[in-house]
C-alpha cells in the first residue's frame, strides 16, 4: 500500500488554522445532496449568505442506503411474524423501521435503494436545483463527484469535484479554502491521495457520527459508514479538521412542520421547495414514516455553515485527533496532531439566522 506523506503542522500552526476564521471566508461545499433534505437547507443558507461566503463551489458526492437494506428486511420478516420478538443487538436499531413499516402495511423488501452512482448524480442534480430556486448562475460551481467509495489509498477516484478541491486549494490566495464536508468523503479523501499538497491549504468541516470520546459504532452515521476507507484518512491525514458530531450535537437543530409552515413557507421560491421537501422527505419511505403528527426533522448539515458564520452558535474546543478502527469505535491512543471538536450548539441563535435571510431571498 501506497505511504501517503502528508504536510505536517506544528501543535502552533495548526491551533492558527484551526482559529474560527474572520472576514469573507472562501467555501465550498461537498455535499450529499439528494439522500434527504438538510443538505438543501444548507447550500440555501450558504448562497443566501454572500455577505460573509465566497461560495466557489458545491461538489456532488454519492450516497446510498443499501447498508441498511438487508437488515431492515431481517428484522421486518421476524416481526412480521411476531411484533414482540426479540431481535439479535445486529437488527435492534432497526425495530422501530421494521414495525413502522407494518404499521403502515408497507413492505421494505420492495423499496428501491439508490446505488451510490444513482446517488452521486441525484445529488449533482439536485444542487443545480437549490441554485435555480435561488436564481443564483451555477455555471463554473457545481461538480459531478465520484460514483462510488474508495477500496484503498492507492486508488484514488478521480472525479471533476477531486480535481476542482485540488484545483481551489492550490489557487493564489492567502485565505484557507474551507470544506464544509456534509457527506461521506470520497471526493475530499481521492483530492488529497492525488495532491497531498493541499492537506496544508485548507481547513475540512466535517459532521458525522458521534463525539470522539463516546466510544459506539453500533448505529454509526451515514456520512462515517458509506466510505470508511476516506472516513479513516480524515483522522490519520493531519488535514485542518473541524469534527461537527452529528449525535448528540447536530441532532438538535430539530424543525418541525409548524416551524415549517411558520418561517419557511411561502419565503420565496426555495421556501416553498425547502417546505416541500420536508413534507416529501424521500428517507420517509425507506424508515416507513407516515404522518407529521407530533414528529421533528433533524436538519444536521446546517451545523457546518452555523460555525463558519458564528462560532459562538456552536462552541467547541481543541482535542488530539482520534484514530478510526476498521470496526468503527474510536481507538484509545489518538494521533499527536490536533483537530477542533463542536460539544454545543444554540439551536434557536442558528435558525433565527436561516430564518431571517430566508426572507429575503427571491
Amino acid at each position: 500500500m501506497t505511504m501517503l506523506k502528508f504536510p505536517q503542522l506544528t501543535d502552533e500552526a495548526m491551533r492558527r488554522k484551526l482559529e474560527p476564521p474572520t472576514g469573507r471566508i472562501r467555501l465550498l461545499i461537498d455535499t450529499d445532496t439528494h439522500n434527504e433534505i438538510d443538505d438543501q437547507f444548507a447550500i440555501a443558507w450558504a448562497l443566501l449568505s454572500q455577505d460573509r461566503f465566497d461560495v466557489e463551489g458545491v461538489c456532488a458526492e454519492p450516497y446510498s442506503f443499501q447498508h441498511l437494506r438487508d437488515r431492515t428486511n431481517a428484522a421486518y420478516n421476524l416481526l412480521k411474524v411476531n411484533r414482540s420478538a426479540v431481535l439479535p443487538p445486529e437488527l435492534a436499531a432497526f425495530r422501530r423501521v421494521a414495525l413502522n413499516h407494518l404499521a403502515l402495511g408497507s413492505d421494505p423488501h420492495q423499496l428501491h435503494y439508490d446505488t451510490p452512482e444513482e446517488g452521486a448524480e441525484l445529488s449533482y442534480q439536485e444542487i443545480l436545483t437549490v441554485y435555480e430556486k435561488l436564481n443564483v448562475d451555477p455555471t463554473g460551481k457545481v461538480f459531478r463527484g465520484s460514483p462510488g467509495y474508495l477500496t484503498s489509498l492507492d486508488a484514488p477516484i478521480r472525479s471533476d469535484s477531486a480535481e476542482f478541491i485540488i484545483e481551489r486549494a492550490l489557487a493564489q490566495d492567502d485565505r484557507p479554502l474551507y470544506i464544509a464536508a456534509i457527506a461521506c468523503l470520497t471526493n475530499i479523501a481521492s483530492a488529497l491521495i492525488m495532491a497531498p499538497e493541499i492537506a496544508s491549504r485548507i481547513v475540512v468541516l466535517w459532521t458525522s457520527t458521534y463525539p470522539s470520546f463516546v466510544n459506539l459504532s453500533h448505529e454509526p452515521s451515514l456520512n462515517l459508514v458509506q466510505d470508511i476507507v476516506a472516513s479513516q484518512l480524515i483522522y490519520d491525514s493531519g488535514v485542518p479538521l473541524v469534527f461537527l458530531p452529528g449525535y448528540y450535537v447536530g441532532e438538535q437543530l430539530k424543525l418541525s412542520l409548524a416551524d415549517m409552515d411558520t418561517y419557511v413557507r411561502g419565503k420565496g421560491k426555495i421556501g416553498d421547495y425547502l417546505y416541500h421537501l420536508y413534507t416529501h422527505n424521500p428517507v420517509h419511505t425507506l424508515f416507513g414514516i407516515g404522518d407529521h403528527y407530533a414528529r421533528t426533522w433533524v436538519i444536521w448539515d446546517v451545523i457546518n455553515i452555523a460555525w463558519l458564520l458564528e462560532p459562538d452558535w456552536v462552541p467547541s474546543q481543541l482535542v488530539r485527533a482520534p484514530r478510526l478502527t476498521d470496526d468503527l469505535y474510536w481507538a484509545a491512543e489518538r494521533h499527536p496532531h490536533l483537530m477542533r471538536e463542536a460539544y454545543g450548539l444554540d439551536r434557536d441563535a442558528i435558525f433565527r439566522d436561516f430564518f431571517r435571510k430566508l426572507e429575503q431571498a427571491p
